[in-house]
């Protein structure tokens, strides 16, 4: 009799999942409370948790294999997906328009920082002694940034949308596109052939036109029909599966193509971040990206071969100094000059300067193709590790020294959306009947108007009135938030359903003691429980309904308009007073 295969995820996998929750839950919170910033917490967490310090050790203490991460690379794809949606949400809070705003940074600043680190470290490389190709694979290697560590440090710090990471940005931006073409000359530089490698290049170029261009066509032309049929058909379960689906398929296309799979993620969220989605879609995602996110700063700290590290301590501190310095230089002149005055500069230079999660391929491919010996290999990986690791640092070091406000006093700046950025407007919870009065009559005056509703099909036509307007639950604290209320001057209720209303007017006097709140009740009784709620207007529709019959009924009797009208006030006031 033949046995059953075993299904399901091993053991090992298990257990390393259960590591991984232990610090996510238990390890990093409490480095949070020393005042730790999360990303350094995360990667000492797996630099502690790694096979190079823990679970080095678990052969002579087994007990130790419980407290430790086995198979680090088996979280890696988790930990990728991590990074695909920062860039995503990063996509969703900007637009084409600020994009195409960021073309001298992106072309400009990016090319020069991007050219000049590559060739100052390789001619230092080459002074030392390595043959030019290596030396020129180094370079390139280091030359990069950490796009998920310095965008993720920018929106801890509620700093993404400001100039500094509107300026990191766009260098980020630049280093992705280079990927392919980097990549394809470590692989020439390793097969040390003849084959042409500008053909190649030019090849590489025109498939990731192609793919961009199909990501564009897509998002332009079926993504919004496709969300409003799945909100319309399932809600947000669908909703998140298409997200997902446009987020990996993005990723999928640019990475098909050669090109950096956060690219693709962050084009799709340029696009999802024109649809009425946008709001809903960063609040479902904002919990699975800080987990994964954290999951890949682990496994950046896992990578760091302690061993390896205390032997050469002393030329890695000097080469990790020098790397620091000789970036930091280049890319502020890069930023000066493309991008704008001396704060933002020296702010993003010394984020810019560590190298990033792209060194570890480069090296990889290089050793593969046998270019870079694994003891080169090894010591230029732990220079990348600890300079992504001194990330936050730096970032800290840059704001202070351009006068910025800490970080607790920066995240009550604005927030990281368009919306958030508007000040003096009305926010609209509800488009239907008596939502789309409000709007006509507000719009006639010139009011700056953000509707909200849960039904995708309303807010599809709060857009064709041209109205700023968002699929999002205004019961929510963080699509209000989202939305700007902090600086909003009024809230309007015109939903009919009196427990969501309620919950409404209760989540945004939370938010915003001080704004005017506008409701619209069934009845006195419930327009008793709105105001208990924190609505400073109540509109009971039963009265106005009343209202407006009887006054029919006295012009139908003969009564002259005017005179219904002043009779009708009169009544209006005493049952608002009763209610």
């Amino acid at each position: 009799m033949e046995h059953g295969v075993a299904h399901g995820p091993s053991p090992t996998l298990i257990k390393d999942l259960l590591v991984f929750l232990l610090a996510a839950g238990i390890l990093v919170p409490v480095l949070r409370l020393l005042k730790m910033p999360t990303i350094i917490a995360f990667m000492l967490a797996g630099i502690a948790l790694g096979p190079f310090a823990l679970g080095h050790f678990a052969q002579a203490y087994p007990i130790l294999e419980y407290f430790s991460i086995t198979e680090p690379e088996a979280a890696l794809p988790f930990a990728e997906l991590g990074v695909l949606f920062l860039l995503f949400l990063l996509g969703v809070e900007f637009s084409f328009q600020r994009l195409w705003s960021l073309r001298r940074v992106v072309l400009g600043a990016g090319s020069v920082q991007t050219g000049l680190s590559a060739a100052a470290i390789a001619a230092v490389g080459w002074a030392l002694g390595l043959d030019l190709a290596v030396a020129m694979i180094i370079g390139l290697a280091l030359a990069l940034s950490s796009t998920a560590i310095v965008m993720q440090v920018l929106v801890e710090e509620r700093r993404a949308a400001q100039p500094v990471g509107r300026t990191s940005l766009g260098v980020l931006l630049f280093q992705d596109m280079m990927v392919a073409p980097i990549l394809i000359f470590v692989g020439f530089a390793a097969l040390k052939g003849g084959a042409n490698i500008g053909g190649v290049l030019l090849d590489a170029l025109i498939r990731g036109l192609i793919a961009i261009a199909i990501i564009w066509v897509i998002g332009n032309f079926l993504l919004d029909r496709i969300f409003r049929l799945a909100a319309a058909s399932g809600g947000r379960d669908f909703l998140m599966a298409l997200t997902l689906l446009t987020v990996v398929g993005s990723a999928a296309i640019t990475y098909s193509a050669g090109l950096s799979v956060a690219l693709g993620a962050f084009l799709a969220g340029l696009l999802v971040g024109e649809t009425e989605f946008k709001h809903q879609t960063e609040v479902d995602l904002e919990p699975f990206k800080g987990l994964l996110l954290g999951l890949f700063f682990m496994t950046v700290g896992m990578g760091l071969n302690l061993p390896q590290i205390a032997s050469q301590i002393g030329w890695i501190l000097a080469a990790l100094a020098g790397l620091v310095v000789l970036k930091v230089v280049i890319a502020y002149l890069a930023c000066r000059v493309f991008a704008g005055g001396h704060p933002v500069s020296l702010e993003a230079a010394l984020l810019l300067a560590p190298a990033g999660e792209f060194a570890f391929v480069v090296l990889t491919a290089a050793q593969a193709g046998g270019a870079v010996t694994p003891e080169l290999a090894a010591f230029v990986a732990a220079i990348a590790g600890l300079s992504m690791l001194l990330t936050p640092l730096l970032g800290d070091f840059g704001r202070r020294l351009a006068g910025r406000p800490s970080r607790r006093q920066a995240t009550s700046e604005m927030a990281l959306t368009e919306a958030a950025e508007l000040q003096n407007h009305v926010i609209l919870a509800g488009y239907g009947r008596v939502g789309q009065a409000v709007a006509h009559v507000l719009r006639q005056e010139g009011v700056t108007l953000l509707a909200l509703d849960r039904d995708p099909e309303k807010i599809h036509r709060a857009r064709l009135d041209g109205l700023a307007a968002f699929v999002g639950d205004a019961s929510r604290p963080e699509i209000l938030t989202l939305t700007g209320i902090a600086k909003a001057d009024q809230f309007i209720v015109t939903v009919d359903d009196p427990e969501r209303a309620e919950a409404m007017v209760r989540c945004a006097r939370g938010l915003h003691p001080d704004i005017l709140i506008l409701a619209r009740a069934h009845d006195g009784e419930h327009a008793d429980k709105l105001e208990a709620a924190g609505a400073g207007h109540v509109v009971p529709e039963a009265v106005e309904s009343g209202l407006q019959m009887g006054g029919m009924s006295l012009e139908a009797f003969g009564y002259e308009p005017e005179t219904v009208r002043d009779r009708l006030a009169l009544i209006r006031d005493e049952e608002y007073r009763r209610a």
